[in-house]
């Protein structure tokens, strides 16, 4: 009745303290049984079950894994965290003693081995990541990696559509379909750019794909998975899943299939980014940075600090916290550097931004030359896209036209001011 009035979460949160404590004796309860004697009178037997015990759970468990068609990462990692003989074995071992089954000898060594395993269980929890990485240095087959579903390995740009409706060049892939995944899935499907979902939960996969969205099951870090993406042909690849390992596997796996791919990923502190860009991401947003600055954000905002001054302090935070990012950008490997991607390495105070021109804006119907934006404004326009058409390097004749999308690279602060330059008259009054 409770668990389904209003009340129910409250309910549950006041007996969860209630929980852990009776869990807590249990588990001390078992810890007690335990004779500690017979645990030194027969340390080898018992470290031999022990071993014999977790080898054969842990290959029960990433047997299942494997049998529901999860890659080998997957498989490594359920069959680790289930190796411990669970509480359930303590009643059917009391049975066993209470008919005869097990001698009471024979219950204290598996009273000692239970205890065991479960002690084990955190730490080897904890490696499972770093056991991942060493199996699959050996010759594991490509069925094994990739599950056992059927998958079409590899994608030729030629043959059109990926099969969910993507276009197989230049095309974006959305690694892991958390909160990050879908703004980004939400955001491409707004501007058009073509994209790919990769995520690892089957159910999330089935609901997302009814929807229409173009989303496939598997593990980014395998390359097969990426091959069936296109990960050849896509231009950019975000990483959004919060695993810090499982990032650098799919960073490393890309960036060796694809070098110019541009690699967009987060990572949760400022410690783990150096290791990223080491192997070949082109950015890295550290959620903690990001966090601090949307936190001042909202304090200069209480205390009614408007809001283009807040916007410009916030581009000047940006570019000294980012200048300092990226100069571990600079001390890793480079990549992409025949291409556009690595600007900021030679122009590590600039950014590049676009701006679309709205009805009644300052530039609109004006010319290049009379708007002044290098001589006044201390920013350039790189170029111009009107409709379907490029204009690059645009003359100081060029007109600025409603709808157009202009480029422009400068300081971020310049950036932040010249803004309202491109906002019509009720944008200009709303941000106001």
């Amino acid at each position: 009745i409770i668990s389904e009035s209003e009340y129910s979460y409250q309910a549950l949160s006041s007996l969860i303290p209630f929980r852990d404590l009776f869990t807590s004796i249990f588990f001390i309860s078992i810890g007690m049984l335990v004779d500690i004697h017979v645990l030194l009178e027969y340390p080898a037997q018992v470290l031999l079950i022990v071993l014999g015990v977790m080898t054969l759970k842990t290959v029960i468990g990433g047997g299942a894994a494997a049998l529901l068609g999860y890659p080998f990462r997957t498989m490594v990692l359920a069959g680790l965290g289930l190796n411990q003989i669970g509480e359930f074995s303590f009643l059917l071992s009391k049975v066993g003693v209470h008919h005869g089954l097990l001698s009471g000898n024979a219950y204290q060594i598996f009273l000692a081995v239970s205890v065991l395993t479960m002690a084990a269980t955190p730490f080897i929890i904890a490696q499972g990541p770093r056991a991942v990485t060493f199996l699959m240095r050996f010759p594991i087959p490509l069925r094994l990696q990739t599950g056992f579903y059927p998958m079409k390995q590899g994608i030729d740009p030629s043959e059109g559509d990926s099969g969910n409706g993507v276009a197989r060049m230049d095309h974006l892939v959305i690694v892991g379909y958390g909160v990050n995944g879908r703004n980004v899935a939400r955001a491409a499907k707004n501007a058009g750019i073509p994209y790919l979902i990769l995520e690892m939960n089957p159910v999330t996969v089935k609901k997302e794909k009814a929807k229409g969205e173009p989303i496939t099951y598997g593990d980014a870090t395998q390359e097969a998975v990426l091959e069936h993406a296109g990960i050849r042909w896509a231009r950019v690849m975000v990483i959004g899943i919060p695993d810090p390992v499982a990032t650098r596997m799919v960073v490393s796996s890309a960036r060796s299939l694809n070098p110019r791919l541009h690699i967009i990923t987060r990572t949760r502190f400022l410690p783990e980014m150096k290791p990223l860009y080491d192997l070949g991401a082109n950015e890295v947003i550290p959620e903690e940075f990001e966090t601090s600055v949307e936190i001042f954000s909202r304090v200069l905002a209480k205390y009614l600090v408007p809001r283009e001054e807040i916007e410009r302090f916030v581009a000047v935070v940006r570019n000294d916290g980012y200048g300092m990012l990226r100069k571990l950008s600079a001390e890793a490997t480079s990549f992409c550097t025949e291409s556009f991607c690595d600007y900021r390495l030679y122009l590590p105070d600039a950014e590049i931004s676009s701006f679309r021109v709205h009805e009644g804006a300052h530039v609109a119907k004006r010319s290049l030359g009379e708007v002044g934006l290098r001589k006044y404004h201390g920013v350039t326009l790189l170029s111009m896209r009107r409709n379907t058409e490029m204009i690059s390097n645009p003359s100081a004749g060029t007109v600025f036209l409603p709808g157009d999308i202009c480029v422009l690279v400068g300081d971020p602060e310049k950036l932040a001011a010249v803004r309202t330059l491109f906002e019509g008259g009720d944008k200009k009054k709303a941000s106001s």
